[in-house]
């Protein structure tokens, strides 16, 4: 794991059979459609259900991936479990595999565990792990876990092991945390105490809502949910971010622009609806394949009428999914 990964990545739906199985066939054709429309692949994150599936469940599909050739290098698979030696036997696997990194939550069970705790448990994952090719991106997601990353448990894990804390993924859901690890960890952060840091550690925003904020704040990029069915309007956000230079006021508000559009669609499945459902009825929708509405429970799929109301305001919008329906 030595190259640096960056952009947009989603955290790829886990379409499963009427027996609750994963499906292997369409798992794989999603992720190669997401990577045509220039999306990375967070396997195994939340929207993932990846809690909901075993470590055999997730180390099969992850091997299912590369043997379909899915290029690992465009891949942070989700390692992150509560036991040390189910996330190290992930980590080991996608590090053999060449991932570019692994996304892992902080083990999440306990809950006002301290900064000492959590450290050890980082600790112990890289020191049995052992591979220098290891590459780390904390998962911050309090919402859901309750168990949280800090810019102090950072800067100590960075001190201790520079190279294989390589970033994090912020989904706190407020822009104020992030900005906080922008400003101690990014490059713009020189010179300030842990400037040695800034010029390894990536900071992910976990909604693209917060994609602009972040870019011009030298974010590396999103993890984002929404990805799953929107990725080439958000890429194409990132993308001019990127290539822009100079910028004028007429450019800044088509910036603007794009991430209001992006808005919109965030919102319309965040908001009004159980998100993970809300994007597997979409995938049913644009694929022409009614597979996709499965969830496993304790998740339940949208009753038809949710399902009728969605499909209606994503017309309204004139969303569009081109190439989805290649998957049949």
């Amino acid at each position: 794991m030595t190259q640096r990964i960056r952009g947009v990545l989603a955290p790829v739906l886990t379409p499963f059979k009427a027996d609750l199985s994963p499906d292997r066939e369409r798992f794989i054709a999603h992720c190669k459609w997401l990577l045509s429309q220039n999306c990375g692949l967070a396997v195994f994150g939340t929207t993932s259900e990846a809690n909901s599936l075993s470590i055999e469940e997730r180390s099969t599909l992850l091997d299912a991936l590369v043997a379909a050739g899915v290029d690992t290098s465009r891949m942070m698979p989700g390692t992150g479990c509560c036991s040390i030696t189910e996330t190290v036997n992930l980590t080991a696997q996608a590090v053999k595999h060449g991932c570019a990194g692994v996304l892992m939550l902080p083990p999440f069970y306990y809950k006002g565990v301290s900064e000492e705790g959590l450290y050890r448990y980082f600790s112990e994952v890289v020191q049995r792990v052992g591979d220098a090719r290891l590459r780390i991106y904390l998962y911050h997601i309090p919402p859901v876990a309750l168990v949280g990353i800090t810019t102090g448990l950072v800067e100590r894990l960075l001190k201790s092991y520079p190279n294989a804390i390589a970033g994090m993924k912020d989904s706190s859901g407020d822009w104020n945390n992030t900005k906080t690890f922008l400003d101690a960890f990014s490059e713009t952060a020189r010179p300030a105490p842990t400037a040695r840091a800034a010029l390894n550690f990536d900071v992910f925003v976990g909604s693209d809502s917060f994609l602009l904020a972040s870019m011009r704040n030298s974010g590396a990029g999103t993890i984002s949910a929404t990805a799953n069915v929107n990725p080439a309007a958000i890429h194409k956000l990132y993308a001019e971010v990127r290539n822009r230079t100079g910028g004028n006021s007429a450019g800044r508000a088509d910036l603007d622009e794009q991430q209001a559009k992006l808005n919109v669609v965030r919102d319309l499945f965040g908001k009004k609806y159980p998100m993970i459902s809300a994007l597997k009825q979409a995938m049913a929708i644009y694929a022409n394949d009614p597979a996709w509405r499965t969830v496993r429970p304790p998740l339940v799929e949208l009753t038809a009428e949710q399902a009728k109301t969605l499909a209606a305001e994503l017309k309204s919008i004139s969303f569009a999914m081109p190439g989805s329906h290649l998957y049949i």
